[in-house]
This record gives structure tokens, C-alpha cells and sequence, in this order.
């Protein structure tokens, strides 16, 4: 997420939300956010969210995801929320809607650009990467 220029903004059980900042790094040549990285905050928002809902020591994988782009990502900030819609001892399903968030005549508007829906996976005895 340090990559992208992705923050952590909110997290709850069961939700978390990651706001990204348009820019050139991770915009495609017609100016909008590219998909790449509007699926890369969706699927870790949504994997986040399923991780706070895991038992301790637990990390979390995922296993397939879908997304639908309904929308060019553009605008001051583009925000993932993610929430777990079913959690599981192994799997659990997730959802992210991502908005582009415009200021227009002072007043925040959201504009839903992306839906993503994930299975991700509870890991056991991954304490790091690499291992």
C-alpha cells in the first residue's frame, strides 16, 4: 500500500476503509486511477476486513476475487470500504465498494466506481514474509 500512496483510514470489526490519492504514479493515460491499483485497495480493504473478524496469530490470503468497474476512479481522493459479509473458520467472504470521493460547491460527494467481491483464506503459522 506504501507503493501506491494507500492509507489506512478506518478499521472496525468486520470493516476497514483505504483512501488512495490520484496521481501520476498510479493513473493510467487518460488521467483516471487505474484499475490496478482501484483492485488493489478493494482487495486489501476486503482482506483487512476479514483479518479483524480472525482469530489472533491468524493471517489472511486470498483466494479469488471479481471486480466490477462501473466507473472511471477519479477525483480528490478514491476510498475502498470493505466489510465481511459471511465469516468462516477457513474462508471467509468479503465485499469492498470503492468510491471516488469530488468536492462540488463545498460539499464531499461519492461517486461508486468499483465493486469487489473476494473468498479469502485464514493462514496459521505465517509470522513473516518470506518464511
Amino acid at each position: 500500500m506504501r507503493t501506491l500512496g494507500a492509507t489506512l483510514e478506518g478499521v472496525s470489526s468486520g470493516a476497514v476503509e483505504i483512501a488512495l490519492a490520484p496521481g501520476p504514479a498510479v493513473s493510467q493515460q487518460h488521467g483516471f486511477v487505474h484499475a490496478g491499483a482501484v483492485s488493489a485497495i478493494a482487495d486489501s480493504a476486503a482482506g483487512y476486513a476479514a483479518l479483524t473478524l480472525m482469530p489472533p496469530g491468524a493471517g489472511v490470503l486470498t483466494a479469488e476475487f471479481k471486480i466490477n468497474l462501473l466507473a472511471p476512479a477519479a477525483g480528490r481522493r478514491i476510498l475502498a470500504r470493505g466489510r465481511v459479509v459471511k465469516a468462516g473458520r477457513t474462508l471467509t467472504l468479503a465485499q469492498a465498494d470503492v468510491f471516488a470521493e469530488t468536492v462540488s460547491d463545498g460539499e464531499v460527494r461519492e461517486r461508486l466506481v468499483a465493486v469487489l467481491t473476494a473468498t479469502l483464506m485464514a493462514v496459521q503459522g505465517r509470522d513473516g514474509i518470506g518464511d
